[in-house]
C-alpha cells in the first residue's frame, strides 16, 4: 500500500489539538509506541533506503516493511506493508536468528484522530520533540494527494517545510551530531 505522508515539527501540539476539536476531528485515542528497528543481514537498509520496524503500542504488536522513498511526490512517499503479530518479544528474536540486527529504538507518544479522508498523529517523540504527521487513508481515491495533504495540513495550522526524514532518521542523525 502507497503511504503519502506530511510530517512537520510543531511548536504546541495543544494549539494543533484545539484546531482539530473546532474542525470536529475524531478524537480515536493516544497510545505509547516503541518501535524496533532492524537491520538485515544481506543488505543495509540505510543504505537502500527501507525500514524494517517491529512495533509495540499498547496490546498491539506490529511488523512493518518500509519500501524506499518515492520520486516526483512533495511529501514523504513509499510502499508500506503490515503485519500482526502476537509478540514484538518473540518477533525480534525469530529476526535476530536470522541474522537481523537492532539499529535503533524510537519511542513516542502518539495521539490519533480522523480528519477527513485522513489519520492526523500529534507525536511527541523521545528525544525529538512534537510533531504532527497526517496520511492520506486512500491515496488512490483523491486525484493530488501531496496536494491534498498539504492543504489538509494548512487547515490545521500545519505549516512550514515537510520534513521528508523519518523519526528513525532524525533520531540517528541527532546522535552523531551530539557524538561530533
Amino acid at each position: 500500500m502507497l503511504e503519502i505522508e506530511l510530517k512537520a515539527r510543531v511548536n504546541d501540539l495543544a494549539t494543533v489539538r484545539d484546531r482539530l476539536s473546532s474542525l470536529h476531528a475524531e478524537r480515536e485515542g493516544r497510545v505509547l509506541e516503541r518501535d524496533l528497528y532492524l537491520n538485515a543481514p544481506h543488505r543495509d537498509f540505510g543504505i537502500t533506503d527501507e525500514a524494517l520496524r517491529i512495533r509495540h503500542a499498547g496490546e498491539r504488536c506490529t511488523v512493518t516493511y518500509k519500501g524506499q522513498k518515492k520520486q516526483g511526490f512533495h511529501l514523504k512517499a513509499r510502499d508500506e506493508f503490515n503485519c500482526g503479530v502476537e509478540s514484538a518479544d518473540v518477533m525480534a528474536r525469530i529476526f535476530f536468528s536470522l541474522g537481523f540486527t537492532p539499529v535503533a529504538e524510537v519511542t513516542k507518544w502518539r495521539e490519533y484522530y480522523r480528519f477527513r479522508d485522513a489519520t492526523v498523529c500529534l507525536d511527541e517523540v523521545e528525544g525529538l520533540g512534537e510533531f504532527v504527521e497526517i496520511e492520506l487513508n486512500n491515496p488512490v481515491s483523491v486525484e493530488r494527494p501531496s496536494e491534498y495533504v498539504m492543504a489538509l495540513g494548512e487547515e490545521i495550522g500545519v505549516t512550514g517545510e515537510p520534513i521528508l526524514s523519518s523519526y528513525l532518521e532524525l533520531l540517528l542523525e541527532r546522535k552523531r551530531d551530539l557524538q561530533a
